[in-house]
């Protein structure tokens, strides 16, 4: 009887375990995986929520956010990748390396500007944004910026970049 008693408790223990342990996605809610923004994307647009465009001086210690539009983000599987600033009137082209990952549980998108001579595990400062929503075609990323008392968001629409 003890030992009837001690499989159905191991049996329920191993269960709950297992259930602990599955993904949390709810219904409705799309979880973006790491091979979904890997690619060669266009940032197309840029939009604010919950923050006027006024107050967005620079983006990612670049230049203004405006000088994104029209780059192209080059993210490779291994991690290394970089971005291409188009260049304009009040921009000037510029082309960065950067090294980046994908949370799967976090839904995060992060990367690190990588310089002349630096090792990706040596550079401990880089941007943290949230993965709003990927397909083959779109993928769409907020920047987390502090806006009075609340998050807002810059939030930068991709297209797949033409092959």
């Amino acid at each position: 009887m003890k030992r009837i008693f001690l499989i159905a408790a191991i049996l329920c223990s191993s269960l709950m375990v297992l259930q602990s342990c599955s993904p949390k996605g709810g219904a409705g809610q799309t979880v973006v995986k790491r091979g979904d923004v890997t690619g060669n994307w266009v940032l197309n647009d840029i939009t604010y929520e919950g923050i006027p465009q006024s107050s967005v001086k620079t983006l990612f210690g670049e230049s203004s956010a405006s000088c994104f539009v029209g780059s192209t983000w080059r993210l490779t599987n291994s991690g290394n990748g970089s971005y291409s600033l188009p260049g304009g009137a009040a921009c000037a082209a510029k082309t960065q390396t950067i090294y980046w990952s994908a949370s799967v549980p976090d839904q995060t998108f992060q990367f690190k500007k990588l310089y002349e001579g630096d090792k990706a595990k040596n550079v401990t400062e880089g941007y943290r944004l949230v993965l709003s929503s990927s397909t083959k075609e779109s993928l769409v990323i907020k920047s987390p910026v502090e806006y009075g008392n609340s998050t807002a968001y810059i939030v930068l629409n991709f297209t797949a970049a033409a092959k």
